[in-house]
């Protein structure tokens, strides 16, 4: 079992053609991903070849969901075009968009997300800004180096992309059954809380690990929902300890303002949730390992 994204999944990618989406395409495959076509209207009916695999190019998401039967696109378009490549996603009410491109007018990503709801929330939207999803040894649709960890029984839903990495990496010899980068923006598609959901639903994980970081109150709603819902063990880490109060870090969601926002707020809300916080990546990794010994 996963979350969102199995064996199953077949995989198009709007921005294949482009530089980024070349090179990613090419990282997917090589994880055993199913890409089963790329969109780019300007290139419709041609083919690309990645080491000997042949992926069709289509001339529109319809067309490649009529043709190919693909239920994921990720996206790998440049910010001025991004928000057309999502609507046009709703549109054809493909199930999962992976939004990866990062610096995407807040305006634009508040309108493709209203948009998403209006047509029914047919299509999850992860990101944008974000590296995307993996369950190890099935599926890999982004960003997130395929060879940094193994299936297991933990699920990682993570704002920081570096830092989603780096707990795959501290937990490799344990293993994952999906990681997914939500992404840092002040609007994002798919949440914490979304993910907890899924992962308290998901039979094969038996531990969530959840990375927030400092900005906005995401992680503080999210330990409401731990409270209430989540009855399997959750640790966590918020990014930003030492930010300085009123400075920008990074991610365009992590600002804080007065005591909200602040790592130290989080972590108690979490706390009071039952979560067990690290205050490193590495300390986390730690109390992970220690509840699944038991």
């Amino acid at each position: 079992m996963a979350i969102w994204l199995n064996k199953d999944s077949k995989v198009i990618v709007q921005g294949m053609t482009g530089a980024t989406g070349m090179k990613h395409t090419k990282l997917m495959l090589g994880d055993g991903t199913n890409v089963v076509g790329g969109v780019n209207p300007r290139k419709a009916g041609q083919t690309v070849d990645f080491d000997g695999t042949e992926v069709p190019v289509f001339g529109t998401v319809k067309e490649a969901i009529e043709k190919t039967g693909a239920n994921v696109s990720v996206i790998f378009v440049p910010e001025k075009f991004t928000k057309d490549a999502v609507v046009e996603a709703i549109d054809a009410e493909i199930p999962l968009a992976v939004v990866i491109t990062e610096g995407i007018a807040v305006h634009d990503t508040a309108s493709f997300w209203a948009y998403a709801g209006k047509k029914g929330n047919k299509t999850r939207i992860i990101g944008p800004n974000c590296p995307g999803i993996i369950t190890p040894g099935q599926s890999n649709v982004g960003i997130i180096p395929g060879d940094i960890t193994k299936p297991g029984r933990i699920g990682l839903v993570s704002k920081s992309g570096t830092l989603t990495y780096q707990m795959m990496y501290e937990l490799r010899d344990i293993g994952f059954s999906t990681a997914v980068g939500i992404g840092g923006d002040p609007i994002i598609g798919t949440t914490h809380i979304d993910a907890l959901a899924a992962f308290q639903d998901d039979p094969d994980t038996d531990l969530i690990v959840m990375i927030g970081e400092i900005g906005g109150d995401a992680e503080e709603r999210a330990a409401a929902f731990i409270k209430e819902n989540v009855t399997k063990p959750v640790v966590g880490y918020v990014a930003g300890f030492t930010a300085p109060e009123g400075k920008t870090m990074g991610h365009a969601g992590a600002i804080v303002s007065g005591s909200s926002g602040t790592a130290q707020a989080k972590k108690e809300a979490l706390e009071a949730a039952g979560v067990k916080v690290g205050k490193t990546p590495t300390e986390t990794a730690k109390l992970a390992r220690e509840i699944l010994a038991g």
